[in-house]
């Protein structure tokens, strides 16, 4: 080979390495961008509340009619004792409160009275409790159904559901704070105010039959959500406090 082809051919290889020298020292800058979305969950909770306004006992002598059922002060209690006097007024108002930070809730009340069987005998067999209370609003609380568990405990459970979903924000009463809770609450209308001991139904010859008749008022609430109405959403609570309970 001559000194020419040699030159011609070593050039040529040099050209070559250089260029792939070039190739891999280049860095190639492509359009990109990158974003994250972090999900965050927090625990839904439906929470309640339930008082009644605490009323004056009646004494055992000396009873006055401005003393029977009459509110005392602003306090609220979780239950009240009553000395049944014929023809009588007294104050009871269960309210219910949703706390604040609550989900959309359906909410329930019910009304157990023991010795069923003695107050039927007073009242009648058709005894109802909304028959013989005041405030009550069937519009706000719908009475719905009667488990009369007569046979097995003395007592009769009488369900009022509150008329449709309970939205907490949607609620314009005034908020409270509730026992320990921090938490705010706000008030649904109570359930009644106040229930009548009738005159033409209870004498001196049968009051005694309602010696220690208890009224045990017990609220309830359900996430809305995810049931297709009220029906489901308490089929199903009532399913799993039994299976609870068992």
């Amino acid at each position: 080979m001559n000194t020419r082809k040699l030159r011609k051919v070593l050039l040529t290889l040099c050209s070559a390495l250089l260029l792939v020298s070039l190739s891999v020292g280049m860095t190639i800058a492509y359009l990109t961008d990158s974003e994250s979305v972090i999900n965050t969950f927090s625990v839904g909770q439906v929470h309640i509340w339930l008082d009644e306004a605490d009323v004056w006992e009646a004494a055992d002598n000396g009873v006055t009619d401005e003393k029977l059922g009459t509110q005392k002060g602003t306090e609220r209690v979780k239950g009240n004792s009553y000395k049944l006097l014929p023809g009588h007024t007294y104050t009871k108002d269960p309210t219910t409160y949703v706390r604040t930070d609550s989900v959309d809730s359906y909410v329930r009340m019910k009304v157990e009275i023991t010795n069923i069987a003695n107050v039927k005998s007073v009242f009648g067999e058709g005894f109802l409790p909304q028959d013989f209370v005041t405030g009550w609003d069937p519009a706000v609380w719908e009475t719905t159904r009667t488990v009369d568990t007569t046979t097995v405990s003395g007592s009769a459970i009488y369900e009022f559901r509150y008329n449709g979903i309970v939205d907490v924000s949607a609620l314009t009463a005034t908020e409270e704070t509730k026992g320990t809770d921090t938490v705010k609450y706000k008030a649904l209308a109570p359930l009644f105010t106040a229930f009548k001991v009738d005159g033409t139904k209870v004498n001196e010859g049968n009051i005694s039959l309602l010696e220690n008749v208890q009224i045990k008022v017990t609220a309830n609430a359900i996430q809305a959500d995810g049931f297709a109405d009220a029906n489901a959403a308490w089929a199903a609570f009532d399913d799993q406090k039994a299976a609870a309970n068992q």
